[in-house]
C-alpha cells in the first residue's frame, strides 16, 4: 500500500511539473530559442515517466523520475543564479512555487522506490 502511494505521489509530481511547464511554455517560454523546446521536452517526459512509474514496477521508472526531478530542479537553480540559456528567474510566481513542490516530490518519493526494491520486477 505504501509503495503504491509513493508511486501515486511520484506520478502526481511528474504530471504537476509537466503541467506547470506547459502553462509557462504557453505564457512565455514558447518565444525562447532553447528553453521553449526544453519546456516541451519536460512536458512529454513528465507524462511518459508518470505512466511508467504507475504501470511498470521496476527500478528504471523510479530512476527516471529521480533524474527528471533533479535535472529540472538543477535547471531552475541555474535560472535563479547564473541564468539558464538566457533565462533568469526570481522565484516570484505561483508557477515557480508549484514547479518546485512537484519536482521535490518527484525526488523525495522516488528515492525510496529506487533503493527499496522489494516486490518489484527486476
Amino acid at each position: 500500500m505504501i509503495r503504491w502511494l509513493s508511486r501515486a505521489v511520484v506520478a502526481a509530481g511528474l504530471l504537476g511539473s509537466a503541467w506547470v511547464h506547459y502553462v509557462v511554455w504557453q505564457d512565455w517560454a514558447s518565444e525562447t530559442d532553447v528553453v521553449g523546446p526544453l519546456f516541451l521536452v519536460n512536458v512529454v517526459a513528465g507524462v511518459i515517466i508518470a505512466i511508467a512509474v504507475l504501470v511498470w514496477h521496476h527500478w528504471l521508472p523510479a530512476l527516471a523520475a529521480t533524474g527528471f526531478g533533479l535535472a529540472t530542479l538543477g535547471a531552475y537553480v541555474l535560472s535563479l543564479t547564473t541564468g539558464f540559456f538566457g533565462v533568469s528567474e526570481r522565484f516570484t510566481t505561483q508557477a515557480e512555487l508549484w514547479g518546485l513542490i512537484t519536482e521535490v516530490a518527484c525526488v523525495v518519493f522516488a528515492l525510496p522506490l529506487l533503493f527499496n526494491r522489494e516486490g518489484t520486477d527486476r
